[in-house]
């Protein structure tokens, strides 16, 4: 289970479709903030201020921090090793097969709840956006039912049946899929111009607000810094741990590496540039958020402790259930604190912002999903019938209708926070092999060629480590619970499964990687966009 896949073998294959290489610095960090930019922030903005209140603009500079050392490490792998499969595949070239089973395992679980958190946070714009122009949703069509399983997954809310503009939103997504559609550059550049446009206009409107609010502000750290042995995912680290989900996308600009003019400058350009711009943009926007209408958690009054970020006990409490409902009961947070200071158009704008440029993230998250599917499968880790091609429309239709209907379940019942925390689980191990992985190389095979190398690697890669583990130990304890159940069930399947069937065991090493542009796939990249595989834009 230690066997690695040749990494000459992989190498020979991406030179086979070795890319043009054109990208320079402002397109790489242009790519880098239309991936980041997304339902971490026009969501997530209330989980993290339950969680910690105004100290959530702390948990920002963390989760960047963290993110940006993990970036580099993902950038020298991603120049060596440029081919679809992103962490799985580099696991499998330098740690062995088990690992890099768990890997791709854990980018599963990253992939399909990631694309199920957009599709709920997209969910709640459209429904304040109808809503604004007179069309309502009932609310049991809005939301799940309020549901516990297993005493560690809760969710939904009193009178909810089934959240269905999410379960509509994964059906369109997945039948575009199956179909076949190609992402334009131009269309994108548009969404993600649209996105920062959106937040530029809160900014303008919030700051000179929260000017002259400065009490909102204090206390600053209303539930403290959070304690990473223990349980509850709350503070400063825990709001960190659920805003990682904001960044997660960056190596949307690593591995662009191969097609990068001068990748050993450019990259580390495009990857700062991109990260540190949208951790002004997202202190900014917390800024705005906390001095012009307060972030403080909602406190249960028969108890006096904080309510669960998220629970049906929250959104069923009479503060959220007011006609002014505080910022931590919102499902359009920026949307909700416009309307509520006063400025219901630029509100709606927002709104409407969000519900234009989500729908991407959620098709861009499951493509990336049903391709670590198929490249697994062709490896013959998984059963090569879930990699088959439609005949006419030359997709791979079979994972993308599971992945859907994955998706449509968890998007149908859970809250958009409990799926950011349970897929950063996922993304925070992939990281922290990676991190391993590339100090593993330095020594294995230091000889490779590397178009871009991590500086001061030997403390870069244990700080990508270091903060991956604190903020995974940082999550909720449901959260965890998650990750290890799934990583049970993933290796059983392995065992009994993937370890007979791999092609590197039957000594089939030669088996080509997945081709981003191979017509196969029926869905070709954009230009300069993440290889199939890679952590895709979800945040």
């Amino acid at each position: 289970m230690w066997r690695v896949k040749s990494l000459d073998a992989i190498l020979a294959t991406a030179e086979k479709k070795s890319l043009h290489r054109s990208l320079g610095p402002v397109q790489l960090t242009l790519l880098g903030i239309g991936a980041v930019i997304g339902t971490g922030i026009f969501v997530l903005t209330a989980t993290a201020a339950q969680k910690a209140g105004p100290g959530m603009m702390i948990s920002f500079i963390i989760a960047g921090l963290v993110c940006a050392v993990a970036a580099l490490c993902y950038s020298e792998l991603a120049s060596m090793v440029p081919v679809a499969g992103s962490a799985y595949t580099y696991s499998y070239a330098v740690m062995g097969e088990v690992v890099a089973w768990l890997v791709g395992w854990a980018l599963i679980l990253e992939y399909a709840l990631g694309a199920s958190a957009v599709a709920v946070g997209w969910s709640g714009h459209i429904v304040g956006f109808l809503d604004a122009i007179g069309v309502h949703i009932p609310h049991a069509l809005t939301v799940g039912p309020k549901i516990s399983i297993g005493g560690f997954i809760q969710g939904g809310e009193v009178g909810g049946v089934v959240n269905l503009p999410a379960v509509v939103i994964t059906a369109v997504v997945t039948a575009l899929l199956i179909l076949g559609t190609k992402e334009s550059a131009n269309f994108n550049a548009i969404l993600v111009a649209v996105k920062v446009a959106a937040l530029s206009l809160f900014v303008i409107i919030t700051l000179p607000i929260a000017l002259g609010h400065g009490a909102n502000f204090h206390p600053f750290t209303p539930r403290g810094w959070g304690n990473p042995l223990g349980s509850s995912g709350t503070g400063v680290l825990g709001a960190a741990a659920s805003i990682f989900f904001a960044y997660v996308g960056f190596d949307a600009v690593s591995t662009a590496a191969e097609e990068t003019k001068n990748p050993q400058r450019n990259v580390p350009i495009g990857l700062i540039a991109s990260l540190l711009i949208c951790t002004i943009f997202y202190l900014l926007v917390a800024g705005g958020v906390i001095g012009s209408f307060g972030a403080q958690p909602l406190v249960d009054p028969a108890t006096g402790l904080p309510f669960a970020d998220g629970s049906p006990a929250l959104y069923a409490s009479a503060a959220c259930t007011s006609a002014h409902a505080p910022l931590v009961c919102s499902k359009e947070a920026l949307a909700h604190v416009l309307r509520e200071v006063g400025h219901p158009l630029a509100g709606y704008t927002v709104g409407l912002a969000a519900t234009i440029a989500l729908p991407s993230v959620v098709l861009l998250m499951m493509y990336g999903q049903t391709r670590i599917f198929f490249v697994m499968a062709r490896d013959g880790l998984l059963p090569k019938g879930l990699s088959a091609v439609h005949a006419k429309f030359k997709t791979p239709w079979i994972i993308t209708l599971i992945t859907g209907v994955a998706v449509a379940v968890a998007a149908a019942f859970l809250p958009v926070g409990q799926l950011a925390d349970y897929s950063n689980s996922g993304t925070l191990f992939a990281f922290a092999a990676v991190s391993l992985g590339v100090m593993i190389l330095r020594f294995t095979d230091k000889n490779r060629a590397r178009p871009f190398r991590t500086p001061l690697l030997f403390v870069v890669a244990p700080l990508s480590i270091i903060g991956c583990v604190v903020l995974f130990l940082s999550l909720g304890k449901e959260s965890k619970t998650v990750f290890y159940v799934w990583t049970a069930i993933g290796l059983l399947f392995y065992f009994v499964y993937g370890f007979w069937q791999s092609n590197v065991r039957k000594g089939v090493v030669d088996v080509p990687e997945l081709d981003p542009n191979a017509p196969a796939t029926g869905v070709a990249p954009m230009p300069g966009a993440p290889a199939p595989g890679s952590t895709e834009e979800r945040s």
